[in-house]
């Protein structure tokens, strides 16, 4: 098997370059990823972009790149509503794929993707990230383990006060965020239904809120300050999901939280708790009944049960390094095309259980 992955960039936008990003990342595998061409609509961008991080192609197009340039797979960090198309392309080309989430914008597009990587023998993987961050890992052991014994329900926050919502503004034209098409469930609540799901298992069920909170937003800080947004996709989601035996998730998909002082993930066992990024705490806690004989509390141990490192040493690269270690070591997959197909159906399922207020159940499995 080959040991380099040779991969294109598909988009130059945030994703691609901010500190967190694809581009200034990926070098943190050393020789393992090179990155061979990047493509984008705005081709002097592209190039740009290319000679900014010594990326030897540049195109304009995703058809140039992937008839002209080196590739072994693409990475797609295209807006929302074009991932289905841009990823039926690179597989029919033979290319595999890391993909932005959500994978598609319908289950059967999904389906059409996951049905064409594996005529074709290729691999899928699909962000967030978020399940290969240690505390994620250690938490779904300590669940497995029934450290808690039986889960009773949890509490996940997915949410951010929104593109432009806050003082500093946004980089570019956040205006699409609230357009029909995207919106703060397939932006921010994606993620807490990839770690709850992950953590738990796939759901059965889903009942959700959903609508605008404000009918237009205006851009605060920033190159755009004062743009005046209207919204038109719903901007304030609230879900449940139902994953049988009595156990639940209460989910928010918002663009209204301007801060938190609760945990990112809580989740509450008969015999106690799991937390997950409390601010200012430790990654992961953990609180056990009868800790000692008649005591219940926090377990304090020497060294932390998990830190979240790999974050900040390989930021969004890390979808890349993933779909790396499955092609080139023949690793399992924790990020896949079938998970994400089932987030997707959640999300789908939120938007009719919102409008038309009934449970929704769900089809899809991982």
């Amino acid at each position: 098997m080959a040991d380099v992955l040779r991969v294109g960039v598909l988009g130059s936008g945030g994703i691609a370059v901010a500190p967190y990003g694809v581009l200034p990342n990926v070098g943190a595998y050393g020789g393992r990823i090179e990155v061979t061409a990047l493509a984008d609509v705005d081709h002097v961008r592209a190039r740009a972009t290319a000679d900014r991080f010594g990326i030897p192609g540049a195109y304009g197009s995703l058809e140039a790149m992937l008839a002209e340039a080196e590739l072994d797979a693409v990475v797609n960090l295209t807006p929302i509503p074009a991932h289905a198309a841009t990823s039926r392309a690179i597989l029919e080309a033979g290319k595999h794929l890391a993909v932005e989430k959500p994978l598609a914008s319908t289950v059967a597009e999904a389906d059409a993707l996951i049905a064409l990587a594996a005529a074709r023998g290729l691999s899928i993987v699909v962000a967030p990230p978020d399940l290969l961050y240690e505390p994620y890992e250690r938490a779904g052991e300590l669940l497995r383990a029934g450290t808690i014994g039986k889960v009773a329900f949890a509490r996940v926050r997915s949410s951010h006060a929104g593109p432009g919502g806050g003082p500093a503004g946004w980089p570019s034209d956040p205006s699409w965020f609230y357009r029909e098409g995207s919106g703060p469930l397939l932006d921010m609540g994606v993620y807490g239904i990839h770690e709850i799901t992950g953590l738990l298992g796939p759901a059965r069920r889903v009942v959700a809120f959903a609508g605008v909170t404000e009918p237009t937003r205006t851009v605060r800080g920033g190159p755009f300050e004062g743009l005046e947004m209207p919204v038109t996709a719903p901007d304030n989601c609230l879900f449940m999901l139902d994953f049988g035996d009595s156990t639940y998730a209460v989910v928010d998909g918002t663009f209204n939280v301007h801060a938190s002082r609760a945990p990112k993930v809580e989740v509450f066992g008969r015999k106690g708790v799991v937390s997950l990024f409390r601010p200012d705490g430790p990654d992961l806690e953990l609180y056990r009944t009868d800790i000692a004989p008649g005591v219940d509390g926090w377990v304090e141990p020497t060294q932390p049960l998990a830190t979240n490192t790999r974050r900040g040493r390989y930021g969004r690269a890390l979808l890349v390094g993933h779909l790396a270690d499955i092609v080139l070591d023949g690793a399992q997959p924790v990020l896949s095309a079938e998970h994400a197909r089932h987030a997707l159906e959640i999300m789908i399922a939120v938007e009719t259980s919102a409008r038309e207020r009934r449970f929704v159940e769900l089809t899809t499995s991982f």
